[in-house]
């Protein structure tokens, strides 16, 4: 039977990370499925769901375990056996938001889509300098699914209440 794990790996940055975690799970038959990897503050940040048989799953974690011996924090999890992947019952949306940056912001953009009854099933966000004025701009790019009845206007409306200056734009998913 074939397991989903997913594979959380952090630590200084270098050449040949994803090579060498690319390599442990081709050598322990895995398929590498779907990924999301970047540098933050200088440190390698990524996680993998990796599909591979339950009876390879011991010698992938020794595999995983000699990049920890190479500084690197390494975690896995094992998400269960592989079904039909489904998103959840509800109309997927697309957000992308900018506005100036403060503490908190994620917060509260977080608490008006849970309060939409919106699931976050991705989310993107950096910190840049604006081009004329240099204050911090926050941009936020995410995924969510909402109940069926509800509208990109109605999220427009919850997020942009937040603060004046964001600038929300969201389409529904297939639109």
């Amino acid at each position: 039977m074939q397991v989903s794990l997913i594979v959380n790996i952090i630590g200084p940055d270098r050449p040949g990370l994803v090579e060498q975690l690319s390599t442990a799970i081709n050598a322990s038959a895995g398929n590498w499925e779907s990924s999301r990897m970047m540098q933050l503050a200088g440190q390698f940040a990524g996680m993998v769901q990796v599909v591979i048989l339950e009876r390879d799953v011991a010698d992938f974690e020794e595999k995983l375990a000699g990049l920890e011996g190479a500084g690197l924090k390494v975690s896995i999890v094992n998400a269960g056996e592989i079904e039909a992947e489904t998103k959840g019952s509800g109309k997927t949306f697309v957000l992308e938001v900018v506005g100036q940056d403060r503490p908190g912001i994620v917060a509260a953009i977080s608490k008006a889509l849970a309060e939409a009854g919106a699931n976050v099933v991705e989310l993107a966000t950096d910190c840049s300098e604006a081009p004329m004025s240099g204050e911090r701009l926050f941009r936020t790019h995410a995924a969510v699914v909402a109940p069926e009845n509800t509208t990109p206007e109605e999220l427009r409306d919850r997020i942009e209440s937040i603060a004046i200056d964001l600038m929300v734009e969201i389409q529904a998913e297939g639109a």
